[in-house]
């Protein structure tokens, strides 16, 4: 029987290319009795809030089958990702014996994508020079970066970020954007430990 991932996300673009992501490094690791299952969404200014991670992790249990471990990530805004991730863990594992996995991309989600920026050339109209800044997860609106680099176009979180998270350079993200490591080796983790 195959168990599930549950991921825990702040946004509705979140809910549409987290999985898509997970479902890449599952498929590196050719784990596929692992399934992702449809993400739960909670807001960001909620979720922090005690009870509430609680509360949606009870939730997803109950609304999806099978479910063998979670991944919550948040985008860490200017929140310290060292001291509010030890404490959204803490509480999710004395809520369930299930594993779960706390990440923050650094700022924002945007950030792994100009991490990985030469991969996104011709993407959704990203530009063929485009290339990724110098510390990519320091930039407070990388919505706005990648916008710049995007041809008669804006960028469009619903529409762009799934094609974005499809294509995107996983080394090359992992390599630039400490905080993309993190979520690629506990995700790697936690379906090693469900394979």
């Amino acid at each position: 029987m195959n168990v599930s991932i549950v991921p825990i996300v702040e946004g509705y673009s979140e809910v549409q290319s987290v999985p898509i992501l997970l479902r890449r490094i599952r498929d590196e690791l050719n784990a596929y009795n692992v399934d992702i299952s449809r993400p739960f969404r909670i807001k960001r200014n909620k979720v922090v809030l005690e009870g509430e991670l609680e509360k949606a992790i009870r939730q997803a249990t109950r609304d999806r089958t099978n479910v063998g471990g979670f991944i919550i990530l948040l985008d860490a805004d200017d929140d310290c990702p060292a001291e509010l991730g030890p404490q959204l863990l803490e509480r999710g594992k004395n809520e369930t014996n299930i594993p779960v996995a706390v990440i923050f991309a650094m700022k924002e989600f945007e950030g792994w994508f100009l991490g990985a920026k030469e991969s996104l050339r011709g993407i959704s109209g990203v530009k063929t020079d485009a290339e990724a800044p110098d510390n990519p997860e320091s930039i407070r609106g990388a919505k706005g970066c990648l916008g710049a680099n995007m041809l008669n176009k804006r960028y469009l979180e619903v529409d762009d970020q799934p094609a974005f998270t499809a294509q995107m350079d996983l080394e090359l993200a992992e390599q630039r954007c400490p905080s993309f490591k993190k979520f690629r080796k506990d995700a790697e983790a936690l379906i090693n430990q469900l394979k």
